[in-house]
């Protein structure tokens, strides 16, 4: 990748600069919810979801779900237009598995984002163990409407790991998932979990440099999270286990930018945990300090410099 001055000046391939690149504007994440379950709560890989999930599947910014997905978009668009002035925006399924469905199921919910006028592209959360050809097939063809990209929770690469938060599949899954996904020429987005219990930093890096073999197209960095009526919070009560200050969350995202290659964009660096049901760390509520320090840090070390800037 030829090195380039960043329009936000950051010394990482920064979401906002891969929009501006690439759609020529900011775009601004509508998250909406499809209706649809995980099949680690309906009973097919598991009763009680991921040990970090919440009742809403990790979708309480999304819409509501009793409203079609046209209204979700309106909604939403209504309720942000305070503090975006833009014009188009991401059709973000958030909520639980977005394409744990029939393809009859799917083709509706997914048309309407793809036709609505004010939608620029799809970003579509889901399992690497609900990836198939037929809802790839779909997803092909609606696409010649509007950018689909696929995002997948992977959160680990480590299998003992993976088995204390109940993720309901194995790593072999995952790469099956992105070598079909890799077949079809879809964007791939994976989400990763940075502070599990018992992982240390040398296992999070493992699992950077991972991703990283793995050519995927773009990363999120998310910050552990405990929330109340999760499972989680209830072993955290039991058995209190070590949660990441801040100076050490942000000198470990920085080793993982350290780490990817240079032409990964970096979705995101900590996550939002809904204040209301916040168990800790209480410190990830100052989200724009944390991307502060994260950047200045980078700027004081001469991170990746040459590379960007």
């Amino acid at each position: 990748m030829t090195p380039k001055k960043l329009w936000d000046d950051k010394p990482y391939y920064s979401f906002a600069y891969y929009l501006r690149e690439t759609f020529g504007e900011k775009l601004y994440r509508l998250p909406l919810d499809g209706g649809m379950t995980c099949p680690n709560r309906d009973g097919t890989a598991g009763s009680r979801g991921c040990i970090f999930c919440s009742e809403g599947g990790s979708g309480e910014f999304s819409g509501n779900p009793v409203l079609s997905i046209a209204e979700q978009i309106e909604e939403r668009k209504s309720l942000v237009s305070g503090k975006f002035k833009g014009s188009r925006y991401i059709a973000y399924f958030q909520a639980y598995t977005n394409t744990y469905a029939p393809v009859s199921y799917l083709r509706p919910v997914y048309t309407q984002a793809a036709l609505h006028p004010d939608i620029a592209v799809l970003s579509i959360a889901t399992r690497p163990d609900c990836i198939n050809r037929e809802n790839l097939i779909l997803l092909s063809e609606l696409r010649k409407n509007k950018p689909i990209w696929i995002e997948l929770g992977l959160q680990t690469m480590h299998e003992e790991s993976a088995a204390f938060i109940r993720r309901g599949y194995s790593l072999s899954r995952f790469e099956k998932a992105v070598s079909l996904l890799k077949e079809f020429s879809f964007p791939i987005i994976v989400h990763t979990i940075l502070g599990l219990p018992g992982e240390s930093k040398k296992q999070v890096l493992e699992t950077m440099a991972y991703l990283r073999d793995c050519h995927i197209n773009g990363i999120k960095l998310q910050l552990l999270h405990i929330l109340k009526k999760t499972d989680l919070a209830g072993y955290y009560e039991r058995h209190p286990f070590h949660v990441l200050a801040f100076e050490e969350y942000c000198d470990l995202v920085i080793s993982c930018l350290e780490l990817l290659p240079q032409d990964m964009v970096i979705h995101r660096m900590t996550g939002d945990g809904p204040r209301d049901l916040l168990i800790a760390p209480m410190w990830s509520l100052d989200k724009r300090k944390i991307l502060n320090t994260i950047f200045h840090e980078m700027r004081k070390r001469n991170t990746w410099q040459g590379k960007y800037i």
